[in-house]
C-alpha cells in the first residue's frame, strides 16, 4: 500500500509538469505572441536602422546583409556557437570575429585558442618558447588572430561597452549606441547604425567626385560607389609611347598596347609582327661575329651591344687548376701531370687520377658507413648509401601513430593518415590529417524544413535535431478526413490536424440538416479495458479510441397534435 501511494504522489507531480510544460509551450507558440514579437523587432530594426535610412532618403536596400545578421540574432537557435554546437543566448558572453562576423561563446573561443597556441608551440623546446608570436585561427573562416588578441573580455558588438546589460528593446549584445566603425574599405566616415552584429551597411554619405579619367564634370554620388566611369574612351598614352588607350574610362593603369607592328629581333637580324606591348625579342640565330682576335667567331644567340673579347684568349688554367699557361687561342690547354685532386661527389675524399679533362669518377674507397638512424654500420663503398631495415618506433606529431618508416633520422614527416573521428554534429568524421587536440567544426549546414518544405532555414550540422522548425505561413493542405469536401483554414503543421469544428450538414431521416460540430472523428474512452496487476505494469490499449459517432436527435420543434386531436403544440 505504502509502495502504490509513493508511485501515485510521483505519478501526479509528473503529469503535472508534463501539463505545465505543454501549457507553456502552446502559450510561447500561440499566433498572438508570435505577431507581437515580429511587431516588437520590426520596432526594434527600424531604430537600429533610423539614422543610416535619413542619410539615404529611406532607401534600405543595402542593409539586406546587415539585417539577415541581425533576424539571426533575434531568432531562437538560428545563432550557434560552432564550437560546442549550442544555441547562443541573450544572457551568455559572446565574442565576434571580424573576418567572417561569426559568434562563439566567450569561454569556447577562449578554450579554442588555448589549445591552438598549445598545439602549436609544443613541438618547440624551451629555449625558442616564447620567441615568436604565434597566431591562432578562427574556426569558421581560419582568419589568424596573434596571442594577444585572444578575448579575456565580454564587448558588445561595436566594442565600446564591456558586459553590455541585456535590453530586450535592444539587439541581443548591443549596447545601444551608434556603431561608429570604420567603413571597409576605409572613406573617412564611420557607420551610422546603431551597435549591430555583421558588417557595415556600405557608407551612405553624399560626395562630389569626378569619374576615372577626370574629363566629366563632378557629380554627387554615395561615398560607397563614388568610383564611376563616364564611358567614354581613356586617351592616356600607352608605354609604347606611340598609341593612345581607346578602352572606355576605367581605373588603374590602362592595358599593355594590343596593337600589331613589325619589329626588328635584338640583333637586328629578322622583322616580325609583334605586340606594340613587348618591342624587345630575340631570334633563335647565332651571332657569328668575328670576335677581335680574327680565329673564333661570337657563340652567344641574338644580343645586343659588342660580343667581347675571345673566351680562349689571356692566361688559361690546365683542368685541374693547378698550372696556367699563355697560349694563342688557336691552341688547346694541355694536362699539367700532377693529381687532379678535386673534392668528389662525397665530399671527404680527392680525386687520385692525374690531371684530366672531364668530370671526375665516382668515390670507390671503402669506408665504415654508419646508417642513417645510427643504429648500425657497415663497411661498404663510399659513394653507396647504407640504410638499414629498423623501422622507426617514434610517435609522430598526431601523438597517436609510430613512424614505421625504415632508417629514419629521427625527423619523423607529419602523420599521413586522415583524422576520422566523429565530428561535433554526430553526422560528419573529420576529413584532415591526423592531428592533436580538437578537430575543427563541421563545416556543413543542413536545411531544416516546415512540413509542407516551402519554408527552409539553414542551421550548423548537428543543429538539427534540436532546434525547432520554422514557422510557416501556407496553409495547410492535407485532405479532409472527415465528410467535410474542405478543411477549416490552418497554418502548415506537423502532427495531426486540429479535429473539424464545421457543422456536420448530414441529412437526418426527418429531413432536417444535423446542426452540431462534425462528429467523424470523435474520441470515445474505452471501456471494458484489462485490469493492471500493479503500477509496473503499463497499459498495452489507449483509454482513448477515435471513431465516427451517429448524428443525435433531431431537435427542431415541429407542431404535433394530441391524440384526441383537441390541441396542438
Amino acid at each position: 500500500l505504502s509502495s502504490l501511494k509513493k508511485f501515485d504522489e510521483i505519478k501526479k507531480a509528473n503529469q503535472a509538469a508534463a501539463k505545465k510544460l505543454v501549457e507553456d509551450q502552446l502559450s510561447s507558440s500561440s499566433e498572438d505572441d508570435d505577431e507581437d514579437a515580429e511587431v516588437k523587432q520590426g520596432k526594434i530594426l527600424d531604430k537600429t536602422f533610423t539614422i543610416y535610412t535619413s542619410q539615404t532618403d529611406g532607401d534600405a536596400s543595402e542593409l539586406e546583409r546587415t539585417r539577415q545578421y541581425m533576424n539571426e540574432a533575434f531568432q531562437s537557435g538560428a545563432m550557434t556557437c560552432l564550437i560546442c554546437i549550442a544555441s547562443v543566448k541573450r544572457n551568455q558572453a559572446v565574442w565576434s570575429c571580424c573576418g567572417c562576423f561569426c559568434i562563439f561563446h566567450l569561454v569556447c573561443i577562449q578554450k579554442w585558442a588555448k589549445d591552438s597556441l598549445f598545439l602549436v608551440s609544443s613541438p618547440l623546446t624551451d629555449d625558442d618558447f616564447g620567441k615568436k608570436d604565434y597566431p591562432w585561427p578562427c574556426p569558421k573562416c581560419r582568419f589568424e588572430y596573434k596571442r594577444s588578441e585572444t578575448p579575456s573580455r565580454y564587448y558588445c558588438y561595436c566594442g565600446k561597452v564591456e558586459n553590455p546589460t541585456v535590453d530586450p528593446w535592444l539587439v541581443p549584445h548591443s549596447c545601444g549606441q551608434i556603431c561608429e566603425r570604420e567603413f571597409k574599405p576605409s572613406c573617412g566616415h564611420k557607420c551610422l547604425l546603431l551597435c549591430h552584429p555583421g558588417p557595415c551597411p556600405p557608407c551612405p554619405k553624399m560626395v562630389t567626385t569626378t569619374c576615372h579619367c577626370k574629363k566629366a564634370k563632378a557629380v554627387p554620388r554615395r561615398c560607397s560607389a563614388k568610383e564611376w566611369s563616364c564611358r567614354l574612351p581613356c586617351g592616356r598614352t600607352l608605354l609604347c609611347g606611340q598609341h593612345a588607350c581607346e578602352n572606355p574610362c576605367h581605373a588603374g593603369d590602362c592595358q599593355p598596347c594590343p596593337r600589331v607592328s613589325k619589329q626588328r629581333c635584338i640583333c637586328g637580324r629578322q622583322t616580325a609582327e609583334r605586340l606594340c606591348a613587348s618591342p624587345q625579342w630575340q631570334c633563335d640565330q647565332v651571332c657569328g661575329k668575328c670576335l677581335p682576335c680574327g680565329n673564333h667567331t661570337c657563340e652567344q644567340v641574338c644580343h645586343a651591344g659588342p660580343c667581347g673579347d675571345c673566351p680562349r684568349s689571356g692566361k688559361r688554367s690546365c683542368p685541374c687548376g693547378k698550372t696556367k699557361f699563355t697560349l694563342p687561342c688557336t691552341e688547346d690547354v694541355p694536362t699539367c701531370g700532377d693529381s687532379c685532386d678535386k673534392v668528389l661527389e662525397c665530399g671527404i675524399h680527392k680525386c687520385s687520377q692525374r690531371c684530366h679533362r672531364g668530370p671526375c669518377e665516382i668515390c670507390r674507397q671503402e669506408v665504415e658507413k654508419q646508417c642513417r638512424c645510427g643504429k648500425h654500420t657497415k663497411r661498404m663503398p663510399c659513394h653507396k648509401p647504407y640504410l638499414c631495415e629498423t623501422k622507426c618506433t617514434k610517435i609522430r606529431d598526431c601523438q597517436k601513430h609510430q613512424c614505421r618508416r625504415k632508417c629514419c633520422s629521427g625527423n619523423c614527416p607529419p602523420c599521413d593518415q586522415v583524422c576520422g573521428r566523429t565530428l561535433g554534429c554526430r553526422n560528419h568524421k573529420c576529413p584532415s590529417g591526423c592531428h592533436r587536440g580538437s578537430c575543427n567544426p563541421c563545416p556543413e549546414t543542413v536545411d531544416v524544413k516546415c512540413n509542407c518544405g516551402k519554408t527552409v532555414i539553414k542551421v550548423p550540422c548537428g543543429r538539427e535535431r534540436t532546434i525547432k522548425p520554422p514557422k510557416c505561413k501556407q496553409l495547410c493542405s492535407r485532405p479532409p478526413t472527415c465528410h467535410h469536401s474542405t478543411r477549416e483554414k490552418h497554418y502548415c503543421h506537423f502532427g495531426r490536424c486540429p479535429p473539424c469544428r464545421q457543422p456536420c450538414q448530414k441529412t437526418l431521416p426527418c429531413g432536417h440538416l444535423c446542426p452540431v460540430s462534425c462528429h467523424d472523428e470523435a474520441l470515445v474512452k474505452q471501456t471494458g479495458l484489462h485490469q493492471s496487476a500493479g503500477p509496473w505494469e503499463q497499459p498495452s490499449e489507449p483509454a482513448f479510441i477515435q471513431t465516427a459517432l451517429p448524428c443525435p436527435p433531431c431537435e427542431v420543434p415541429i407542431p404535433v397534435e394530441c391524440l384526441g386531436q383537441h390541441e396542438v403544440s
